[in-house]
C-alpha cells in the first residue's frame, strides 16, 4: 500500500454565467472533457480573489462573483490527470462579455451553452453535479 503525504488542496471552479448561458471549457487535465474554470487558492487570498484570478487567467474573462454553491470533494478523481485530494468551493460567477480567450494551457476549447445542454455535454462528474445544483438553485 502507497501512502501519500500530501494535504488535500483547496480549489476554486466557476459556473460563470451571461445571459441564459454558461461556460463550459474543455480540459486535457481532465481527460478532454467539459469544465468550468478554476485552480488553486493561493496564500493569503480570499475566495473571491482566487475565483477572478482563475477565470481571467484562464479565460480572458473579468467576472463579478456572486455566491459560493456549495462544496466538493475529489479524492483522487478517475478523470484528472494527477492523483490529488482537492476540496473545491464550487462559485457562481457573472460576466456581460462573451469574449473567451483561452489560455491553452488549462483549457483548449470553450462554448456558451444552456444548462440543460451542459447536461448533456461530457463532463466530469463534478461539473456535471455543479450544472444540477445551479439549475436547482435557479
Amino acid at each position: 500500500m502507497v501512502i501519500i503525504k500530501e494535504n488535500p488542496r483547496v480549489v476554486v471552479a466557476g459556473l460563470i454565467k451571461n445571459k441564459n448561458k454558461i461556460l463550459l471549457c474543455r480540459s486535457s487535465k481532465w481527460s478532454d472533457l467539459w469544465v468550468v474554470p478554476g485552480g488553486g487558492i493561493e496564500y493569503g487570498e480570499t475566495i473571491e480573489e482566487a475565483i477572478k484570478r482563475e477565470i481571467k487567467e484562464e479565460t480572458g474573462l473579468d467576472v463579478e462573483f456572486e455566491k459560493i454553491l456549495f462544496v466538493q470533494e475529489l479524492i483522487e478523481p478517475k478523470d484528472y490527470c494527477k492523483k490529488k485530494h482537492l476540496i473545491s468551493l464550487e462559485c457562481i460567477c457573472s460576466t456581460r462579455n462573451d469574449t473567451v480567450t483561452l489560455d491553452n494551457k488549462e483549457l483548449q476549447d470553450y462554448k456558451w451553452v444552456t444548462p440543460e445542454q451542459g447536461l448533456k455535454m461530457e463532463t466530469d462528474p463534478y461539473t456535471h453535479e455543479f450544472i444540477e445544483k445551479y439549475l436547482e438553485d435557479m
